[in-house]
């Protein structure tokens, strides 16, 4: 098995990583959140064209994460103004979970935060996402703070707010 985690370089590659997203939070969230909240923030947050704005004018990164050439995964990170290093998404198909590939790309976050100079990393995760509060958990990150926010549309994500020390 081999792993490589990429940062995203072209359209071409942020299109196949919307087309992901959209994948994965219709398997991962559909327990958790209704089918139109899904909708709604993959719309807002995970589009081509958001993700597109998201690294052209608040300073984020993508990365594609691939097994045996396997696109099966994604980072999205932000470069804060502060001593902090934002990891906005970590998703992996859940067929591929429970092989370390989330270890890695966990690895990865650290490095590029490391290679910023950051102290820490920080990342807002669903109250009742309990695969990845338990990997963020195994991993180091600590709870810091809880957040709900409003987000449009009638929905809100309330989230903790997990801090790593890098």
């Amino acid at each position: 098995m081999a792993v490589t985690i990429n940062k995203v370089s072209s359209d071409t590659e942020l299109k196949e990583l919307a087309v992901l997203a959209d994948s994965i939070w219709h398997e991962c969230f559909v327990d958790i959140i209704s089918t139109g909240q899904i909708d709604y923030m993959v719309e807002k947050f995970q589009s081509y064209e958001a993700m597109t704005k998201q690294i052209s004018e608040q300073d984020y990164s993508y990365y594609a994460v691939r097994e045996d050439g396997e696109l099966c995964g994604y980072i999205g990170v932000k470069l804060e103004k502060d001593e902090r290093f934002f990891l906005s998404k970590l998703y992996l198909r859940s067929d591929k979970r429970g092989k370390g590939i989330a270890s890695k790309m966990l690895e990865k976050v650290f490095e590029e935060g490391r290679a910023f100079g950051k102290k820490q990393v920080y990342l807002t995760v669903n109250k009742h996402n309990d695969h990845a509060i338990a990997v963020y958990k195994k991993t180091g990150f600590k709870v810091i703070d809880e957040v709900v926010t409003d987000i449009g549309n009638g929905y809100v994500m309330d989230d903790y707010i997990f801090g790593y020390d890098l």
